[in-house]
């Protein structure tokens, strides 16, 4: 059981980290000595509290993206409350892994992909900090135009291919992934569409996490997990949610054993001299990042 703290009431030592990952329980759940960390952001609250612990003696803040019972779905996730909140827990570096269909037949249910770029087909999520409406406190963020021609770290990626090796997982090394709005699964029209434009995976999670993730200069790596072929790639009666569950339970260990290799192979906070940390260019925000 964790140690359960409110972040404004807890010693350093307990709430702080430097690597976050955005992920399900099973992630965490097995570690020793792992702290929950309650924490209030001006987006309203996260999915779930922080759950704060040590992996390859790096501090690394995990938070269950759908909650820890699973009850929030991807197009009720507050993604700026949890970026926000990692940010305020010291984190600087974020993994993202998802669930994803393959759009194409070569990338089948257990393939690993590291994608390079994503396309964005969701319609109703709040995917900025600078639109210019008053924060619940009151604070008006200026309007800022963040590039994201590239959305994924570099370190961050190159450290995730290397550990999928180590682990003696061959991921695929580039890619797009869409992300659509859910929870809905795709038509197979959509999926053919999504083909055609020569796009990789689909999931319904990627975005705006990584847009987000830049705009607070925090490094972001997404790896996806093909669970299920998507409707246009496959014959049949197209993808279950059992199946998802299925696939995905079947290669968490592996999965977590990619990611804390990363974790481990990551820069230090201050060693970071990818782009990511300086995407604001010194543009005044008009907001006090956390």
């Amino acid at each position: 059981m964790a140690n359960k703290v409110k972040a404004e009431n807890a010693g350093a030592e307990n709430v702080r980290a430097e690597i976050g990952v955005i992920g399900g329980s099973g992630f965490y759940s097995f570690l020793d000595d792992v702290t929950e960390v309650e924490v209030e952001t001006p987006y309203g609250p996260p999915s779930d509290s922080l759950f704060v612990g040590e992996v390859a003696g790096r501090r690394v803040a995990f938070l269950p993206r759908h909650g820890r019972s699973h009850h929030l779905p991807p197009h009720r996730i507050n993604y700026r409350a949890n970026l926000w909140a990692l940010r305020s827990a010291g984190v600087r570096q974020v993994l993202g892994p998802c669930a994803v269909g393959g759009l194409r037949p070569e990338y089948g249910p257990g393939t690993l992909l590291v994608p390079d770029q994503f396309v964005d087909r969701t319609s109703s999520r709040p995917s900025t900090y600078f639109d210019g409406l008053p924060t619940p406190d009151g604070t008006v963020p200026n309007v800022v135009h963040v590039s994201l021609a590239d959305p994924y770290c570099p370190a961050g990626r190159s450290a995730a291919l290397k550990a999928a090796g180590g682990q003696q997982w061959e991921a695929v090394d580039g890619g797009t992934l869409v992300v659509v709005e859910g929870p809905r699964f795709g038509t197979r029209a959509e999926s053919l569409w999504h083909r055609a434009q020569g796009w990789s995976v689909v999931g319904m999670t990627g975005h705006p996490e990584a847009a987000l993730a830049r705009e607070l200069e925090l490094c972001y790596t997404s790896l996806t997990l093909v669970t299920d072929l998507d409707a246009g790639a496959e014959t049949g009666e197209g993808v279950s949610h059992e199946e998802v569950l299925r696939v995905f339970a079947a290669n968490v260990d592996r999965l977590r054993g990619v990611l804390f290799d990363t974790v481990a192979a990551l820069p230090a906070t201050e060693e970071r001299d990818c782009p990511c940390g300086s995407a604001l260019g010194g543009t005044d925000p008009g907001i006090t990042l956390p």
